[in-house]
């Protein structure tokens, strides 16, 4: 077969039936190659960055993706979408299609170029992010074989560029042998320290994340915590890896903004057993544990951390299987804390982010997918006590606004059998809400709900006011904006609590992708994302963001109270009070 059937036919046999792109004319002969294979068919983006985040969003829940871009301005258009693959340990293999070898040697001058020619540019480029690879008649086999092994061990997204003539150039056909299992000898003794640590521990705990659903290791992790006993809790991207009625969840880490029985228990163990963790500042609310998870018990993808000694070739699946079966039951004290959002209610009243979470929260059923919006959105969504099997997605460490749109699609298509829920602001929205035509011209049916406080609330959180303009957006109505494009959707905007809850109740009688606009005070956002990213800020950037002005005089909205309870407060209000008045002591 052909270079670009080959690739193709490699993706294919690891599960990847749907390739995203965008197409342009150096890359039409590799979207031919998907369209020839009868198990796979090409799924046409609207930008090539989106077709990269809804390949990453693929990954997610299928394992693997793939996607297709074209020379120069597609390969920068996607190279975000490669990097927050890169940050999250998500398999994407990218296919570039560049022009012919006859062209790329003689250096002519054609278009996606700049003056100053050099075909090795962008691959330079992917290099500094990912492992890349530029396909040569010399070196194509090896080279996609090379790439498909570290995406399968490794699980981090590749790179491929290839000349038009060496896409149609052909090549062996003979399978790869991936051999991705542990070290016996060294699986052996990380099982015999693991067991021999928890067994001497008196308080252990354990972190759950996020990579322990990239390693396709959650049924073993679900042994481990049930076979252990031991108190589990986990970072926001880690949410509901176990059924959070587990007699043994504690509840999620949210550091000194909530959960303080978590808290107090993960800073006092005396064995923290991190397993599949990324630990970064918003994965983590900001915290700073006063340990290194790796000079204790950390588990990670490909290789374990024991008391700081570091020990490779040994798999997640693989350590967590050997461990259940020599470790015995921990008999440990403990508390757990209340899990979930408990608040309520009725009537015609404003929808607040406390209730449209709560809402949210007993709509989710089991085997639900949900997408959560990088912002907000977030740290609404991860504390919602979520049933058995609900796949929870974020992305917490690349944090790239406007991803969630587009990798719900990849979801959609992935796992048509699943409802998949977005759950999306609108500023992040915005970027990539043109992909919802997407969703209606291949038929895929998620529940939308975007929520408008019309602005970038993270990013007026962290400016300090609410008055500050430069964190302003453009206006739109998104549910007239779901009725732009062609085909079957249920739209709505609601403003009330009341129509927020027959909005729900409406979408579980349609046999259509639904659309929900919840309008929300622009000053309101879920408590939890206003601590963390104030704490944030104030680690960061060492309190060093300029405080809002007013007329010329400062105002540090810290100083003001935006929740006493879980209410909305506006702070045009006390602006026009303190600055507008002709009163001096009313401006006192």
């Amino acid at each position: 077969m052909n270079t670009a059937e080959y690739i193709v036919k490699r993706l294919e046999e690891l599960g990847v039936n749907e390739f995203f792109g965008f197409p342009d004319d150096y890359n039409i002969n590799l979207i031919c190659a998907v369209e020839k294979n009868s198990n796979t068919r090409w799924i046409g983006c609207t930008n090539p960055l989106n077709a990269g985040y809804a390949a990453d969003g693929y990954a997610r829940v299928r394992g693997y993706g793939a996607f297709i871009t074209s020379y120069g301005t597609g390969e920068l258009s996607a190279i975000n979408a490669v990097a927050g693959s890169m940050a999250e340990s998500i398999p994407v293999f990218h296919i570039a299609g560049l022009p012919s070898v006859d062209i790329t040697e003689k250096k002519s001058l054609i278009h996606h170029n700049f003056q100053e020619i050099d075909y090795q540019r962008f691959v330079s480029t992917y290099k500094n992010i990912t492992e890349a690879a530029f396909l040569t008649k010399d070196n194509a086999k090896l080279e996609i074989d090379r790439l498909l092994k570290i995406m399968v061990r490794e699980k981090k997204p590749v790179y491929a560029a290839i000349p038009e003539d060496i896409a149609q150039m052909e090549i062996s056909d003979r399978v790869i042998s991936y051999d991705n299992i542990s070290d016996k000898k060294i699986l052996d003794e990380v099982a015999e320290r693991i067991t021999e640590k928890i067994k001497k521990s008196q308080k252990p705990v354990i972190i759950a994340d996020c990579l322990v659903k990239r390693f396709d290791a959650r049924i073993e992790f679900k042994e481990f915590a049930e076979k252990t006993g031991i108190p589990v809790t986990n970072f926001l991207a880690g949410t509901n890896l176990i059924n959070m009625e587990a007699e043994n969840y504690i509840g999620g880490y949210f550091g000194d903004m909530r959960n303080p029985i978590v808290k107090k228990y993960v800073e006092e163990t005396d064995c923290p057993i991190s397993v599949g963790v990324i630990y970064s500042d918003i994965n983590s609310c900001g915290q700073t544990l006063p340990f290194d998870i790796n000079k204790h018990i950390a588990i990670y993808g490909n290789y374990t951390y024991i008391n700081g000694k570091r020990y490779d070739n040994v798999k997640m699946p693989e350590v967590l299987d050997a461990v259940i079966k020599l470790v015995e039951k921990k008999e440990v004290e403990y508390n757990k804390s209340a899990i979930g959002i408990k608040y309520q209610e009725t009537g015609d009243v404003n929808i607040t982010s406390s209730y449209l979470y709560s809402k949210i929260q007993d709509f989710v059923k089991e085997n639900d997918i949900i997408f959560a919006e990088t912002g907000t959105s977030l740290f609404g969504a991860v504390q919602m006590k979520l049933p058995e099997n609900v796949d929870f997605q974020a992305q917490a460490l690349w944090n790239s606004t406007g991803w969630a749109t587009p990798a719900a699609l990849g979801a959609c298509l992935a796992k048509p059998q699943s409802r998949v829920l977005l759950i999306t602001g609108e500023g992040a929205h915005a970027q990539t809400a043109i992909e919802i035509g997407t969703f209606l011209r291949y038929g895929v049916k998620p529940i939308v709900i975007v929520v408008n406080n019309k602005n970038y609330a993270t990013e007026q959180i962290f400016s300090r006011g609410i008055n500050n303009k430069i964190n302003d957006i453009t206006q739109i109505n998104y549910a007239k904006l779901a009725r732009v494009f062609e085909g079957d959707v249920w739209a709505t905007k609601v403003t009330t609590a009341e129509d927020f809850d027959k909005a729900l109740r409406v979408t579980q009688i349609m046999n259509k992708l639904c659309y929900i606009e919840a309008c929300i005070e622009s000053s309101d956002a879920p408590l939890l994302a206003k601590e963390v990213i104030r704490s944030l800020r104030d680690k960061i950037h060492n309190n060093n963001i300029p405080e809002t002005t007013v007329n010329n005089e400062s105002i540090n909205f810290d100083d003001i109270t935006l929740e006493p309870s879980e209410g909305s407060f506006e702070y045009e209000t006390v602006v026009h009070k303190m600055f507008n008045e002709d009163s001096t002591e009313e401006k006192e």
